[in-house]
């Protein structure tokens, strides 16, 4: 633009929305610098994604080895104050001086007397899918993540819970076991009002909801999964502690219903079957790349042979891209490992006596062909977060045609928003690995501490009015007023 927004003051105090590894990469260096930091997260504890990872392509390090240091050391930092199980609700103000006004629903635990000596989680009889296994396991209504959470302590799911759903407080076990007097179910939500200067939206993605292709049968056969499912299996924190094996129907000892589970004893697949693109390019879901599905992949078919070496492991793919450092060396390593690389469309999956067969193109040998395996498993793409839009209203910035958080400037700004003080960092703005979104949440960082250390920071784009543009444009070309003015609301429309 001809004409920049005035600068105006900036309050050093900074709002970060969402916990993965973008918000605490950029908490942890604003928050190294001395100034304060209010991280925002709407589930139990910090991580995000990352934390269900077992792996990172391509280098395969371990996930929680690179996210836990990183974890605690947001937990420990004095600038940082952690609102976990909260939500922005209002945002009013101007850039520099913006007022939010977060809802914190209650933990009913109080995380400064909880030592997480699992009393509580040992006697409750409630059991739900667990969120962050993707459901794969359960969980107990009274409940920690994983062991290592932060913050590292119990909260409770009110919605499940038996005392806060009965109106004669039913149940209370974990009241009566717990050593420390930490729990209080009678706690109600509540809001904080904060005054910051600067906002990062860091909220990260949905992964795509693979029951909505009917044809690849997710949700009906038992050993078809996703991607993440399966991080959680092969994961040593996970159900099985890191063995692969396929679901088997089990009789459940409370209610003696049969369900398909995951049991250490169960058999493993002797073949698997990964399809890439489960509703990314494709005009029915999402028509654009989601760009780290191959990828990873290929890091599960290596996971895959890793701990099978003798099961066959077949990939479904309609490009491969690779295109990040080390990746196309990475993709000749699986091949050298013997995996089987299939390029074109799966057409569909089905169940058979002896498992699954999937029916699918072979464009490089110009036929149709048919695969018997034990598990399948899909490539879900990334969406943006559950939450976005309603999100951008409040912050007054608008989302893009595929619903991403939209930066500034490809180009020249791409951490930036139409709003000054307003920033996007990580996976929000659309889908990256994690050496980008690690990166982008430097400059993030970068450039909030650029705005409190000098004082003040640009304003909204939005405010400057087309006659200021067009007159400023036309002194710099030296043409008429009127007819800059002209041109530049063409532009607009």
């Amino acid at each position: 633009l001809a004409v920049s927004p005035d600068r105006v003051p900036v309050h050093p105090d900074t709002l970060i929305i969402g916990g993965g590894v973008a918000g605490i990469e950029t908490a942890l260096r604003i928050a190294g610098s001395g100034h304060k930091v209010w991280l925002v997260e709407r589930t139990a504890t910090i991580g995000g994604h990352m934390a269900m990872f077992d792996k990172t392509f391509p280098t395969l390090d371990c996930a929680a080895c690179i996210l836990t240091p990183k974890m605690v050391a947001a937990g420990q930092q004095e600038n940082i104050e952690i609102l976990n199980f909260s939500e922005v609700q209002e945002v009013s103000g101007s850039p520099g001086d913006y007022r939010v006004r977060v809802l914190r629903r209650p933990l009913r635990v109080d995380p400064q007397a909880c030592v997480a000596c699992h009393a509580c989680r040992d006697v409750c009889p409630v059991r739900v899918p667990s969120e962050f296994d993707e459901g794969i396991v359960e969980r107990k209504a009274i409940y920690m993540a994983f062991p290592q959470a932060i913050p590292n302590s119990y909260v409770v799911d009110g919605e499940h819970c038996l005392w806060v759903q009965s109106e004669g407080k039913k149940c209370g076990a974990c009241l009566k076991k717990c050593p420390k007097d930490a729990i209080h179910l009678e706690e109600e939500p509540h809001s904080a009002e904060l005054t910051v200067g600067n906002i990062v939206v860091a909220t990260g993605f949905d992964p795509f909801d693979a029951a909505l292709i009917e044809r690849y049968g997710y949700g009906r056969y038992p050993n078809v999964l996703t991607a993440l499912e399966f991080e959680r299996l092969t994961n040593a924190s996970g159900p099985t502690g890191g063995r692969i094996v396929t679901r088997t129907r089990q009789r459940h000892k409370r209610t003696g219903k049969e369900t398909w589970v995951f049991d250490t004893d169960a058999a493993a697949p002797r073949s698997v079957a990964i399809i890439h693109c489960v509703g990314s390019r494709d005009q029915n879901h999402n028509s654009y790349c989601s760009r780290v599905c191959c990828m990873y992949s290929l890091k599960v078919a290596h996971l895959v042979k890793e701990k099978l070496p003798d099961a066959t492991c077949y990939q479904f793919y309609i490009d491969m891209r690779a295109f990040g450092k080390g990746y196309e060396e990475f993709f000749e390593r699986i091949k050298d490992e013997g995996v089987y690389v299939v390029r074109g469309r799966t057409a569909q999956v089905d169940d058979s006596a002896d498992g699954l067969v999937i029916r699918g193109e072979d464009i490089v040998h110009d036929r149709i062909r048919e695969f018997p395996v034990d598990m399948v498993l899909l490539a879900v793409g990334l969406e943006p977060a559950a939450g976005t839009a309603r999100l951008a209203q409040v912050l007054g910035i608008k989302p893009g045609p595929d619903g991403w958080f939209t930066e500034l400037n490809y180009n020249s700004d791409p951490t930036g928003t139409s709003r000054g003080g307003i920033h996007v960092a990580g996976v929000c703005q659309g889908p990256k690995d994690i050496p980008d979104t690690v990166a982008q949440a430097a400059a993030v960082a970068a450039r909030v501490l650029g705005s409190v250390i000098s004082g003040s920071l640009r304003g909204d784009r939005d405010r400057i009015s087309a006659e200021a543009v067009a007159a400023k444009a036309a002194e710099l070309a030296d043409v008429n007023p009127e007819e800059s003015a002209w041109r530049y609301e063409r532009t607009r429309i």
